[in-house]
């Protein structure tokens, strides 16, 4: 290959990821706020480029992804994923289908991915993992990635590198890119405890109750100015309440019955889709109970469950919720920032 074609193709994939980014951030910078509804409290921030101010720092929530199950939604929201930017430091948590897009929504050039955790290995939870490290890798920018999950998470990385390995071995070559499977580090665990730590945040994780997966978790990102609680796929699970004991915020999964109702009329799987259901997620009611035991001061619903119905308003999703808790309640949305 000429000099001249690898600046030719360099220039192409560097205009590649900025028009699009560039695109989609003036979308999320007019995006109404009045469109988000947190039930009372005073409206959260639609995510906006926080390089825009490169003094901003402390510590971040943005809803990538506030869909449940591996469907993909017909209503706007995506798939599971939450982005907590901690110094301008980009970590994510979960890469369900779509989290490349929403990271550039958000205001996330890929190049700054930095640090990735995935709760369990349910497709809607670390279906578009491997893209997003490869997206990242692909914006031609230096890229460097720590990976942390439970058991499973090495042989899905290996697999994704296996499964592309003739486009990736292709463009080493012929683009003189470097090898992405020496820019990912991946760090699995099998029990609860330290996940990682440094000199801005410790991450600790909890094991949660989803069957029939057993190695499920919910993580805690402890920050100097806040703490962030992120609940994973659980049914009601007690032990959850005291990891999150003292946390500002708690993003927690909810499961609106009579939605969930409604769908099964529809579906020939009905009986055992059910079973599982009402088995591996929670009801509004018992996410107020472990809220109000962890005495956590802002509650978010997400990984809505059905996330795809628009007759569910947000006050049926919060009146459950408020049988138990009487802290402030944010009925997630894509995009939204807490």
């Amino acid at each position: 290959m000429t000099a001249n074609r690898r600046e030719f193709l360099a220039g192409l994939a560097t205009l590649a990821t900025t028009l699009p980014f560039r695109s989609m951030k003036a979308v999320s910078r007019f995006t109404s706020n009045r469109a988000v509804s947190n039930l009372g409290a005073s409206a959260p921030r639609v995510a906006t480029d926080p390089l825009a101010d490169p003094q901003t720092g402390g510590t971040r929530i943005i809803l990538l992804g506030t869909k449940g199950g591996p469907s993909v939604g017909s209503t706007g929201r995506s798939n599971a994923a939450t982005l907590i930017l901690i110094n301008n430091t980009p970590y994510v948590v979960d890469c369900g289908y779509g989290v490349s897009r929403q990271l550039i929504a958000a205001g996330i050039s890929l190049e700054r991915l930095r640090y990735l955790f995935i709760t369990h290995h349910h497709s809607d939870h670390n279906l578009e993992y491997g893209s997003l490290f490869y997206n990242a890798w692909i914006t031609g920018r230096p890229v460097r990635v720590d990976a942390y999950g439970p058991e499973g998470l090495r042989k899905l990385t290996e697999d994704f590198f296996n499964y592309q390995k003739f486009d990736i071995e292709t463009r080493i070559v012929d683009e003189g890119r470097p090898d992405p499977r020496r820019l990912i580090t991946v760090h699995e665990f099998s029990q609860a405890g330290m996940v990682m730590r440094n000199e801005d945040v410790k991450v600790t994780s909890c094991r949660v109750l989803h069957p029939p997966i057993t190695q499920a978790y919910a993580y805690r990102f402890d920050t100097p100015d806040r703490s962030v609680v992120i609940s994973g796929d659980t049914t009601y699970a007690p032990p959850l309440a005291e990891f999150a004991k003292g946390a500002e915020v708690l993003v927690h999964e909810v499961m609106y019955l009579p939605a969930i109702e409604k769908l099964l009329s529809q579906l020939p799987n009905a009986k055992r889709l059910r079973e599982h259901l009402m088995a591996a997620h929670t009801l509004p009611e018992d996410v107020g109970r472990i809220a109000a035991t962890a005495g956590v001061k802002t509650l978010v619903l997400s990984h809505l469950v059905p996330g795809d119905d628009p007759s569910v308003t947000d006050e049926q999703w919060a009146d459950g919720v408020r049988q138990h808790f009487s802290g402030r309640i944010v009925v997630g949305k894509d995009l939204m920032e807490i």
